[in-house]
């Protein structure tokens, strides 16, 4: 039986595979699915299956780069690994469908499916972008860097969306999730086509892909990797709290904005922590 994909997309331009995301639907999707999502094990994480239009994605596949510039990572933790981000890529699909994987309505579904609010889209796709793993190619078990220090900000969700038709489960590939503590595999997705993976990226959250990929030579393992980010509190604690701030005219009948100023002076009076607490208390 066949099932709605988890986020709806309407078409703007079906030459151009131009798309967009409801911002009401994704967040109504995100909600739907949050407690499922917070008290998942062994961190939190969901595995959604049809999670974007499958034809969408396979429409993408056609202009997956076969070649141009790219990051290539051979090492012992992480062999035959290719990277591309937006910038290197100059085809219209891929790079419509990466725009809208950072737009508002995404936000929406991944705050309201994980709680965490205040998100941060990546532009530079630091480390993201389109992921393909070659034969023989493995990604060792890891936690993900913290800070982006391009934005100054923490990383704080990962998404991972599968474009692969027909993949084997003996062709490896699997993305396993493992436990805080390292003593057991607690998850194994394979990605298949339409799969999508979201978790929170704590220091602690360890998963990879470490069984050596072994399809044919002529496939691989791709994916779209999505990181999203959000201030750290503690950064902003040095920076004055403003909001707009009029300046009457020397001279002229404009009027000065008490109401305002009464706010700066209480936000440079007061200590940060119960500043905070007030802006973030209810109003009645």
């Amino acid at each position: 039986m066949s099932m709605d994909p988890v986020l709806q997309t309407e078409i703007i331009d079906a030459r151009a595979g131009a798309f967009m995301l409801d911002p009401e639907q994704a967040a109504a999707a995100g909600r739907a699915l949050h407690d499922r999502y917070v008290t998942a094990d062994p961190f939190p994480h969901i595995i959604l299956d049809n999670f974007i239009d499958q034809d969408l994605l396979r429409s993408l596949l056609g202009e997956w780069p076969t070649s141009g510039e790219h990051s290539r990572y051979d090492r012992d933790q992480e062999r035959l690994k290719f990277e591309w981000q937006p910038i290197q890529l100059r085809t219209p699909r891929l790079r419509n469908f990466l725009a809208e994987m950072i737009s508002v309505p995404m936000l929406h579904f991944l705050q309201e499916l994980t709680g965490i609010q205040k998100l941060i889209a990546d532009p530079h796709f630091k480390g993201g972008g389109l992921h393909e793993t070659r034969t023989g190619g493995h990604l060792g078990v890891h936690a993900d860097f913290n800070i982006h220090r391009d934005m100054n900000v923490l990383r704080r969700i990962n998404l991972l969306i599968y474009l692969n038709d027909d993949w084997q489960p003996d062709w490896n590939g699997a993305l396993e999730l493992w436990s805080r503590d390292m003593r057991r595999k607690v998850h194994s997705a394979l990605p298949v086509m339409g799969r999508a993976v979201i978790f929170n990226t704590d220091l602690d959250s360890y998963h990879g892909v470490p069984d050596p990929v072994a399809c044919p030579p002529d496939r691989a393992r791709r994916s779209i990797a999505l990181y999203y980010y959000t201030a750290p509190n503690s950064g902003l604690e040095t920076v004055p709290d403003r909001t707009t701030v009029f300046k009457p005219r020397p001279g002229s009948p404009d009027k000065t904005d008490w109401q305002v100023k009464r706010r700066h002076l209480i936000a440079d009076w007061l200590p940060p922590a119960v500043y905070r607490a007030l802006r973030s208390k209810p109003k009645v």
